[in-house]
């Protein structure tokens, strides 16, 4: 068996129990050498086995021969969940020509990570949009981006800049200020959940300029519900604030 799990920022409050105890008891645990650093620790002694970025694929067929031909359960790992932005497809796509089972295990994702720490900013609907072009086409890229603000959604994005691309990020918000105020809520959150974790909330027209977005960091753009309240982002769900003035609870 092949577990697939998203072990959310990889801190021990933020991997789920179901996780936890596939975590603790299967054979062998697979992942990009960060992510395992970040568990392995929490963990009995097992099989462990790493690679680094961009070597995904290698990861499944590892972890495919260590339950095929070894008769493991394996523990196959991804930051967030495993089904976003993770190793879930890919690893039905890698084992689909054999009988080994894979079992999906959910995770906390990095959009819900975030939107914790900076309030209530997905109260309404909203889009999840990497603006890494390793895999997608920057232009397809734009027009998802630019599809999300026609629409209105609050945007979060993943991977909005790194040392190969760092004009990404400048160049979303500009697409995004020809349909959203200057003015719209927006924030950061970096190492969500480790040590280090910071966030800070701005405007659109200032994240714009903001030095400190890095792959590390996932970043909500708000809609035009969306304001800042005590210092927490808010988008409004559309209930009408207005009391019955009636005391409907009862204590007995």
């Amino acid at each position: 068996m092949i577990y697939v799990i998203g072990i959310g920022s990889g801190d021990l409050n933020t991997i789920t129990p179901e996780a936890m105890e596939i975590l603790k008891n299967c054979d062998a645990l697979v992942g990009y050498k960060k992510y395992v650093d970040l568990v392995e620790k929490f963990l009995p002694p097992k099989i462990v086995y790493t690679s680094g970025m961009s070597q995904e694929i290698s990861r499944c067929e590892f972890a495919l021969t260590l339950s095929r031909e070894y008769h493991k359960n394996v523990a196959l790992i991804s930051s967030g969940d495993s089904g976003v932005y993770g190793m879930a497809g890919l690893m039905l796509e890698v084992a689909k020509d054999t009988d080994v089972k894979i079992k999906i295990i959910p995770g906390i994702t990095a959009a819900n990570s975030a939107a914790a720490i900076l309030g209530a900013p997905l109260m309404n609907d909203y889009v999840v949009l990497s603006l890494s072009d390793l895999m997608t086409d920057w232009k397809i890229i734009e027009k998802r981006l630019t599809a999300a603000c026609e629409g209105d959604f609050v945007i979060c994005i993943y991977n909005p800049a790194s040392t190969q691309r760092p004009k990404h990020f400048k160049k979303a918000c500009k697409i995004m200020l020809k349909y959203k105020s200057p003015e719209t809520p927006c924030g950061y959150v970096r190492n969500i959940g480790r040590e280090g974790e910071e966030y800070e909330i701005m405007t659109l027209k200032k994240i714009k300029n903001c030095k400190k977005i890095d792959m590390l960091c996932t970043v909500i753009i708000g809609n035009s519900k969306s304001y800042i309240l005590n210092g927490k982002i808010i988008t409004s769900r559309g209930y009408e604030m207005k009391s019955s003035g009636r005391n409907i609870f009862q204590v007995s």
